[in-house]
């Protein structure tokens, strides 16, 4: 099924998918080829918000699990997405195009704090927006802070880019006889825990009546490829 028609457009990056085939970090080649993917995206006329998770660095679920103050390891979590937001925003300004980061959590030395009304004013003038910090407090992962900008922005859609090519009944990686779904409703996906994003995610998504659209970002020109309604992809929208 084709994306529906979008003008404005949040892209949830993990974390992991910045690191390439290391197991630890940035892989600068990923970054640089992410960047040149979301540059052909804004180039086609879309405005692009963008989240990348931390989990490449740190992973604040991981640190409450070794012991860890669950508050403290999520804001280790979303100090590393603030990082990786710098690295995106040194890439894409590298190949031309103009960036700001808005940061959950104020740090004025690196980026802008989140200033919705000034983030709208970026993306008018053709500027990419990157929120780092989720939604500046523990307990709520990139996924919700995702699903949060989208529904501030006014976002047409949710991509996220991720290591499989959509959404399937079982994983794909254990199970070869796994089905993707071409669309699931969000009630399904919260259902069946499906997985895509986490629960408060999906639901304010859900209640903001905005599609998530799941794809592989491993793929170069995939991105635009599912932009153009060519590309292999899972949408979670609401009853037909």
């Amino acid at each position: 099924m084709p994306m529906p028609p979008v003008k404005r457009v949040l892209l949830k990056l993990s974390g992991e998918v910045l690191m390439g085939d290391q197991s630890f970090g940035l892989d600068p080649k990923v970054v640089g080829e992410l960047a040149r993917e979301v540059k052909a995206a804004k180039d086609s006329g879309l405005q692009i918000c963008l989240v990348i998770g931390g989990g490449n660095i740190f992973r604040g679920m991981a640190g409450a699990a070794a012991g860890m103050d669950r508050a403290q390891a999520d804001y280790m979590g979303m100090l590393a997405t603030v990082m990786n937001a710098l690295a995106m925003q040194n890439a894409l300004e590298q190949i031309g195009v103009h960036t700001r980061v808005q940061s959950a959590i104020q740090m004025d030395q690196v980026c802008e704090p989140v200033i919705r009304r000034r983030a709208e004013r970026h993306l008018e003038k053709g500027r990419v927006v990157i929120f780092a910090a989720g939604v500046g407090s523990p307990y709520f992962t990139t996924d919700s802070g995702a699903a949060l900008r989208a529904a501030e922005m006014k976002c047409d859609a949710l991509l996220k880019g991720t290591s499989v090519d959509g959404i399937y009944d079982s994983d794909p990686k254990k199970n070869p006889k796994a089905k993707r779904f071409e669309t699931v409703t969000y009630d399904r996906v919260l259902a069946d825990n499906l997985k895509v994003m986490d629960a408060s995610a999906v639901a304010l998504c859900r209640d903001n009546a905005i599609p998530i659209v799941v794809f592989s970002i491993r793929e170069n020109g995939n991105l635009a490829r599912v932009l153009a309604g060519k590309g292999v992809q899972t949408i979670v929208q609401g009853e037909a």
